[in-house]
């Protein structure tokens, strides 16, 4: 829920007011229902509200508690704030209302920077410690609540999306080399914590910053699970995870049902979201509300995935609705999704997720949806050969199923301003894969799909596309219990039955076997797929504007090759390729960027 902002001030100046209200205006889709603002001295805090829980005005931000000397701004949800509110009331403190923003207050009144340690949920948050004169800066463990930071000398700002910074102003929209070179090398993500632009930072999931009154600061991990097997472990069988696996993931689904309004389900049809609705389901949900999205097929490739999604709601008596949109509505959702980017997204059916969540928004505010799984339990093509490489070869593997251009390629595509000497994305990935922690090629890679590429592709995807119309998406399998777990997880348990097979296993046991095994399916969206029609006149435009050949992101003789009709044998990679390039300078000239 909500979206935050704030102004620190290190130099003796006030923070800059009208600039924390410009990025809470900005984020009006995220928190449609109230506004707040509130100037503490060095640092001035704002806030949109989307109300989920507490839904009286006792729960608005920014919250203040001057007993305790506090002052919070906080977007997300805490899963366990009844359990943290009863034990934090025994323990002598007073609350003023039934939200969980006042627990996570009394919580760092109680345990200081320890607090996040027993926060269960997703979360941005900006807390002033008024009595030492601190700005405590969180983001949750797999990073599903965002928290851009712009820092200039003597001010630092912050908000859950890099546009309210851009709009706030005085912001440095000079290009990223390496952000750059990571966006067109890993199907355009850019992890924490860069930014395609140089002046915005992200604070990376599961840190911990606290910012002194001078400007002097910290960074902590707080939280970083090992990917090895635990001796404890040592003795459970295939059934025994089976076991552990489904008993976390029902504690996982039950957990986010904490709210004070209804809860839906986004119903692909998959595996994953199939299993939610089963689950919720099993512990005795009725007439869930849930939701599927469908587009017209296209050179016989379907575009939707009803038959299976339909055969769930009818299994479990669902409130379902059924959304079929034709090719016509992509253009303008293709605009209005870059619009609500709050960055550049290359994905295909991040504007499928816009126009799913404008349609789920009429009937809920909070909806629970599967994103996650395929990291977590080794879900893709590209894990199945890491089962038998060895440790050490972990990054050619990947690179090879996984890169969309190698570093001599990209030297060959973008301007000579941005390219870089070093291969900075391999390098990344090298550094990342043989750190300790992770057992096999599997295990290393396992966590990094999770915790460097999973919050800056599914998960910021989700959440960009679903607050922009004041919707809360919740993510059972990022659970950090259910996460923790399956890191321990023996590798050959979840590569089984061509991937996922432990939650294949725990499905078998409340969902029909033709969901559980059919071909792995993706977001059909025929029409973004191919670029074709009027989408291809987008992307050529936004290639071709001024703007992109004054910034010169990309040789233009590449830009011609990719707008030339490829060959059949080269038309998905080039399409693809297409949607990647124009994608990024669409949304570049929609922001305004020079």
């Amino acid at each position: 829920m909500c979206g935050i902002s704030g102004e620190a001030r290190f130099d003796g100046r006030s923070p800059d007011a009208s600039a924390v209200t410009r990025m809470t205006e900005a984020m009006r889709s995220r928190g449609p229902d109230d506004e707040g603002l509130s100037a503490d001295g060095w640092v001035t805090l704002g806030h949109r509200r989307l109300t989920i829980i507490d839904l009286s005005d006792a729960g608005g931000q920014p919250m203040i508690r001057d007993d305790l000397g506090l002052a919070l701004v906080f977007n997300g949800c805490i899963y366990n704030y009844p359990e943290l509110r009863e034990e934090l009331r025994r323990a002598g403190y007073a609350f003023h209302s039934t939200s969980d923003t006042e627990v996570i207050l009394v919580a760092y009144a109680h345990w200081g920077e320890r607090f996040v340690d027993h926060l269960v949920g997703m979360f941005a948050i900006g807390l002033v410690d008024r009595v030492r004169r601190r700005l405590i800066l969180a983001r949750d463990r797999l990073g599903i609540k965002p928290l851009y930071l712009a820092e200039t000398p003597g001010r630092l700002r912050f908000a859950s999306t890099l546009p309210a910074l851009l709009a706030a102003g005085d912001v440095d929209t000079g290009i990223d080399p390496v952000a750059l070179h990571h966006y067109l090398s890993w199907h355009s993500i850019v992890p924490a914590p860069r930014t395609v632009l140089r002046g915005v930072r992200k604070l990376p999931p599961a840190t911990l910053r606290v910012i002194e009154a001078d400007g002097r600061s910290r960074e902590e991990v707080y939280w970083r699970p090992d990917y090895v097997r635990e001796p404890a472990d040592a003795g459970m069988d295939a059934a025994d995870w089976r076991a552990a696996i489904g008993d976390a993931l029902r504690a996982a689904v039950r957990r986010r049902l904490v709210a004070d309004v209804p809860v839906g389900v986004l119903l692909s049809g998959g595996l994953d979201s199939s299993l939610i609705v089963a689950l919720l389901a099993e512990a005795g949900q009725q007439h869930l509300r849930t939701f599927s999205i469908g587009f017209d097929s296209r050179d016989g490739e379907s575009g939707d995935e009803f038959h299976y999604s339909d055969l769930v709601a009818r299994a479990y008596d669902t409130d379902h609705h059924r959304i079929r949109l034709a090719d016509d509505d992509l253009v303008p959702a293709v605009r209005r999704a870059v619009l609500a980017m709050t960055e550049p997204m290359g994905s295909h059916d991040v504007v499928a997720f816009h126009l799913l969540s404008e349609q789920v928004a009429q009937h809920v505010k909070v909806a629970q949806s599967g994103q996650g799984a395929d990291e977590v339990f080794a879900g893709y093509g590209y894990h199945q050969p890491l089962v038998e490489a060895p440790r050490h070869g972990a990054a050619e593997t990947f690179a090879a199923a996984f890169f969309d251009r190698d570093h001599d390629e990209l030297r060959r595509i973008v301007g000579p301003s941005y390219a870089l000497e070093h291969d900075a994305s391999r390098d990344l990935l090298t550094g990342h894969l043989a750190a300790p922690g992770a057992q096999t090629a599997l295990d290393a890679v396992l966590r990094l799909d999770t915790h460097l590429m999973l919050p800056d592709d599914p998960v910021k995807r989700v959440d960009s596309m679903s607050m922009a119309w004041g919707l809360e998406v919740r993510t059972p399998f990022l659970d950090q219990d259910l996460v923790t777990l399956a890191a321990h997880c023996p590798p050959e348990h979840k590569v089984a039955q061509g991937g996922k097979g432990v939650l294949k296993e725990v499905a078998r046991e409340v969902l029909p076997a033709e969901v559980i095994d059919r071909p792995k399916g993706y977001f059909p969206v025929p029409a973004l797929r191919n670029v074709d029609g009027p989408v291809r006149e987008l992307v050529a435009e936004a290639l071709q504007a001024p703007a992109a050949r004054e910034r010169g992101l990309f040789r233009p003789e590449y830009v011609a090759h990719l707008l030339a009709e490829p060959d059949r044998a080269e038309a998905a990679a080039g399409s693809n390729k297409l949607w990647q390039l124009g994608l990024l300078e669409l949304w570049l000239q929609t922001h305004d960027i020079r």
